[in-house]
């Protein structure tokens, strides 16, 4: 079971990582050029979302790659990166997991009838708001930074990175792991979600025009679909977290193994919640799909194929321009 628990980390991860990455920048890439997004309030949170779910994939998922499939744990040879490690996922999954919620909020707001609502969903108000999220996110890594360190485990007597504070033990899982990145964000994208899905329903026509009342109806879509598949990729990781929380240490090897193999494929499972918005996007959204396509061929490969002809032509006037110069 270690063999194939080994052997899945590295095809699945690998996978997983690669195939984020790439999505993540190609959403970038979208809702950078399409005015559409860039200056709506939503699509600022969608952009923030992108950039730190590639950060989670290639911090926390490549580093599970080495641990788990080539077993290279550099938490194990670095204190720092071992405190650093465990800053950086915590401040990268509440950033994703709040944008997303953030996300949610934002598109009821923005399709609410009373217009007074609808003026809360602002790009300034959304840049304030990310700020102080991030701020209190970075303060709130602080003790990872103190606590995390590498300790003597009781059960193997081997070095492992954890904490050596009771107390950040308990909160790292049940208010962590449990609370922050699992219940909350799942609970608050679910109620204004569904509340945004009521609000583009019932939209009164002339209240809001029809070019933003299909914007809408694609944000919603995507941020909903995005709300299912995160529910299916979290849940199984916070539930056996949950349920190995209240499990006393477990001397029994082959338990040990079956537990382990299981972390190891949740964890998998819980990654694809940061590598899976653009295939969720492209998958359920049409619109996205034209609006992919018109970035990549109309807007950038255009662009690229004009640019070496601009090049030439530059290239060309200026020896004309030389020609007549010495000819004079």
């Amino acid at each position: 079971m270690a063999q194939l628990s080994q052997a899945i980390t590295i095809y699945l991860g690998s996978t997983i990582c690669i195939v984020g990455i790439i999505g993540g920048f190609l959403n970038i890439l979208v809702f950078l050029t399409l005015r559409t997004f860039n200056e709506k309030s939503c699509g600022f949170y969608l952009i923030v979302m992108s950039f730190v779910n590639i950060g989670n994939l290639t911090t926390g998922l490549l580093s599970r790659i080495l641990i788990s499939g080539f077993h290279l744990d550099w938490t194990l040879i670095s204190p720092f990166y071992c405190k650093f490690r465990w800053y950086g996922l915590q401040f990268g999954v509440l950033t994703s997991f709040t944008c997303t919620w953030l996300t949610a909020i934002d598109q009821y707001l923005s399709t609410n009838r009373r217009i007074e609502w609808r003026r809360w969903s602002s790009i300034k108000l959304a840049h304030r708001v990310m700020a102080a999220f991030i701020i209190v996110w970075l303060l709130h890594g602080i003790p990872y930074l103190i606590y995390f360190d590498l300790v003597q485990s009781p059960i193997t007597d081997k070095l492992v990175c954890a904490s050596v504070n009771k107390i950040l033990q308990y909160y790292h899982t049940y208010g962590y792991l449990i609370l922050f990145a699992g219940i909350i964000p799942l609970v608050i994208t679910g109620i204004f979600g569904l509340l945004a899905r009521r609000n583009v329903r019932h939209t009164v026509n002339g209240t809001i025009s029809l070019v933003q009342r299909y914007l809408d109806q694609q944000l919603t879509k995507m941020v909903l679909s995005q709300l299912f598949y995160n529910f299916i990729f979290t849940f199984p990781y916070t539930m056996l977290t949950t349920i190995m929380s209240f499990i006393p240490a477990v001397n029994d090897s082959l338990i040990s193994t079956r537990l382990d193999f299981a972390n190891v494929m949740t964890i998998l499972v819980y990654y694809m919640s940061f590598a899976s918005p653009f295939c969720i996007y492209t998958c359920t959204s049409e619109r996205f799909r034209q609006q992919l396509t018109y970035v990549l061929l109309d807007v950038h490969l255009k662009r690229w194929r004009r640019s070496p002809s601009i090049i030439i032509n530059a290239m060309a006037s200026s020896q004309v321009e030389k020609g007549e110069t010495s000819a004079v």
